[in-house]
């Protein structure tokens, strides 16, 4: 990877921060080492992945078992693994590319692969000591064992904390005696290793274990779940009788599971945006190919705009994607970097730094499993009837897909997360926030121009950059007028919450997008140039239309009747364009260039 010698960026620093392109990563940036590693992957994924679909539609988990462990031989489970532990030791965005390219053709294999290397390896990683991550981690790292990790419970799904399953302490004082149940568990008809969370007496968090799956030690599996998508991923209830666990087994401190949940989950949701890029360009290419072959009214139904507008929605949205969440898998791994480099271990490092990024990878979570979710939706249209069809693959990528936005944390629990991350953040200093928000808003009662935007070149990207800082504006506002109203209690107004995060989310993507095209724009041919701009151009100007109405929908609630109006011309004013973009001819100028190229060209 192309290293960059820059101060790494907060987590959360974009809100309040004008960045500048050339300091961010892009997919463009990959090293020669990331580019064959790519392609060693998709290589792996057509022939054991995409050349077995019937084998994962019907169900066969043993199949999917096999899969893993050729994914472990060619050492696919071990990239984000220090190299002491039997890993390739490799930089977090690496990690992230091989969870993206073994993740995009199949939902059942994705959901096995990144139970397993996120959430069922990186807490022992993260918070085990020396003894447990030498025992365990290795296994885990080769596929000779496979992890799974058990949270929820019948009662306690977002709200992990709550969970019921009691570790009681052994007359002896040697061994945990672990009793309850656990709901919607992935792997486990093949996990040698459970990542167990239980409450020890009446503590006020939970406790996470380490559990060796000893059928004869009190564990009970339940049937393999019937589910709408996913259907070779094994997903099984899991009973605990008294299952005797050594005290050493302990992960991390009493009571500090709930902590480890949290921040596991954080790795897992970048890592479940990574897994949604492939797969929205493999249902892009597909629908594309289809539509350049289809012909209705004797022309190819990819010459009709209506096509062509579903055709630019998703490749724009891919983009997008792909654009923010590298650029955040960087940044975390310069914090890592950083921390490093200040003294503290890699255990920490890696520790603080997905901590301190948790609202970027809340953000990417939200954004990844939507956009694929949409992509998915759009790419059965465009086939039709078939689309609905068992055998096209559009129907499986859709029912794949709808996992995303509820599993790692349900998409409106990460988007209340991040606004309510955020605002930790400015209560511990770490953002100014309110003085940012303040001063803005002083400076529009003084009638300093704040929302003037003076021409410039045609078809340049400056009018974009003025308004996604202006967005940044708009949320800045939003906050301080949503807080003065509710104070303390503003965390518990759900639906405000979730407006707030929409704009937060486009705030980062947009920017993400902008920035890569402009740090990539010396160099690219003409055609290229306008496509490129293009995608700019058409996301900005939809994360434009949809902040305004999120704005006005809080604002009305939040202000006086006599304020009202006002707010509502603020933000007209904030977000107006000097010089409105032909939208139509953007999407055709995508669309166009994808038709082309007959695939996903980006």
């Amino acid at each position: 990877m192309k290293t960059m010698s820059r101060k790494s960026i907060k987590g959360s620093e974009f809100i309040v921060k004008e960045l500048i392109s050339e300091t961010i990563f892009t997919p463009e940036d990959f090293s020669e080492e990331q580019i064959l590693m790519k392609d060693s992957v998709k290589e792996f994924v057509d022939r054991e992945i995409i050349a077995e679909r019937s084998r994962f539609e019907n169900k066969d988990y043993e199949y999917t078992k096999e899969v893993m462990q050729k994914a472990g031989e060619l050492g696919f489970l071990s990239v984000g693994v220090p190299e002491e532990y039997g890993g390739m030791g490799m930089p977090f965005t690496s990690s992230m590319l091989v969870c993206e390219y073994i993740s995009g053709a199949n939902g059942s294999f994705s959901t096995a692969f990144g139970a397993h290397t996120g959430i069922g390896t990186m807490p022992i990683v993260l918070y085990g000591n020396d003894e447990q991550k030498s025992k365990y981690v290795p296994k885990l790292a080769s596929g000779e064992w496979f992890g799974s990790y058990c949270l929820t419970e019948p009662g306690a799904g977002s709200d992990a904390n709550s969970g019921k399953t009691a570790a009681k302490l052994s007359d002896d004082k040697k061994y945990y005696l672990i009793t309850g149940q656990k709901i919607w568990i992935s792997n486990a008809g093949f996990a040698n290793l459970f990542i167990v969370f239980a409450r020890i007496a009446d503590d006020k968090n939970i406790t996470a274990f380490i559990v060796p799956v000893d059928l004869n030690n009190g564990i009970t599996l339940g049937e393999e779940e019937e589910k709408l998508g996913i259907r070779a991923s094994s997903t099984r209830q899991v009973f605990f009788n008294e299952t005797k666990i050594p005290i050493e087994n302990i992960l991390g401190e009493r009571g500090g599971g709930f902590k480890i949940a949290i921040n596991s989950l954080n790795v897992g949701r970048i890592k479940l945006a990574a897994a949604t890029i492939e797969g929205q360009r493999h249902v892009t290419t597909l629908a594309v190919q289809y539509a350049n072959q289809r012909v209705q009214f004797k022309s190819p139904i990819s010459s009709f705009g209506a096509i062509q507008s579903k055709i630019a929605n998703m490749a724009t949205y891919c983009f997008a994607t792909e654009s923010a969440a590298y650029r955040a898998a960087s940044d975390i791994e310069n914090k890592i970097h950083e921390l490093k480099s200040s003294g503290s271990s890699s255990q920490q490092s890696e520790l603080k730094a997905f901590e301190d990024f948790a609202v970027e990878c809340s953000i990417l979570k939200v954004a990844g499993s939507d956009n694929g979710q949409n992509c998915a939706n759009h790419g059965i249209q465009i086939f039709g009837g078939m689309g609905y069809s068992c055998d096209s693959p559009m129907e499986m990528a859709w029912r794949d897909s709808r996992i995303a936005q509820i599993y790692e944390g349900t998409n409106e629990i990460n988007k209340m997360l991040s606004i309510a991350m955020i605002l930790k953040k400015a209560s511990k200093g770490e953002i100014d926030l309110i003085t940012k928000s303040t001063e803005i808003l002083n400076q529009i009662k003084k009638n300093i121009n704040v929302y003037k935007f003076k021409s410039s070149q045609e078809n340049s990207l400056e009018e974009e950059k003025h308004l996604i800082k202006n967005l940044k504006k708009a949320f800045l506002i939003l906050i301080n007028i949503s807080f003065q109203k509710y104070g303390t209690k503003l965390e518990y107004q759900q639906q405000i919450l979730m407006n707030m995060a929409d704009i937060l989310i486009d705030i980062y993507l947009a920017e993400s997008v902008f920035l890569r095209v402009s740090k990539n724009l010396k160099g690219m041919d003409n055609e290229k140039l306008i496509v490129q701009k293009s995608l700019v151009k058409l996301y900005t100007y939809e994360s434009i239309q949809r902040a305004i109405n999120s704005f006005k929908e809080v604002a009305i609630n939040v202000t006086k009747i006599n304020e009202q109006q006002n707010m509502i011309e603020l933000v007209n004013n904030l977000l107006s364009y000097k010089n409105n973009p032909d939208v139509v001819e953007l999407r055709r100028t995508i669309a166009k260039n994808v038709i082309q190229n007959n695939k996903y060209p980006f």
